[in-house]
């Protein structure tokens, strides 16, 4: 039995990755999902966080990625994001400034929909600063 599935990761902007892949790890509400060869058919909801899938030649692809879903249907698994961002692409600065605007904003008071899009900020620029931290991107 193959050990690979065909995997396609689409950002609203570009096309992040599209080959074959051996696993594929997201985040997801509950914590992370990881998904191999012949995954039973679902979608699954991802959160802004850490995308990590292994290529076919065995090395490894990481990207800070914001909401969206996965679809896995035969052996195909297709990602759908508003984002998905390499962590040498990512602006540190930027995100650091994001981060603390949505702080700021999480002092004041706001309606429940202004709460929310504030958290969803707050939660992509993290991931964002998370994965640039690991690779030591100042």
């Amino acid at each position: 039995m193959e050990h690979t599935f065909t995997l396609r990761v689409i950002a609203s902007d570009k096309i992040f990755y599209d080959g074959k892949g051996i696993q594929l790890v997201i985040p997801a509400a509950d914590g992370e999902k990881g998904i191999l060869a012949h995954h039973e058919n679902m979608v699954i909801a991802i959160v802004p966080g850490d995308l990590r899938l292994q290529k076919e030649d065995g090395s490894w692809a990481e990207a800070a990625v914001g909401g969206g879903f996965v679809q896995i249907a035969n052996n195909r698994v297709t990602v759908l994001t508003d984002t998905a961002e390499r962590p040498e692409e990512i602006d540190v600065k930027r995100a650091q400034l994001a981060r603390e605007r949505a702080e700021e904003q999480l002092r004041q008071k706001q309606s429940l929909q202004e709460y929310h899009q504030t958290q969803a900020a707050l939660a992509r620029a993290m991931s964002r600063l998370r994965i640039t931290s690991k690779y030591n991107i100042h």
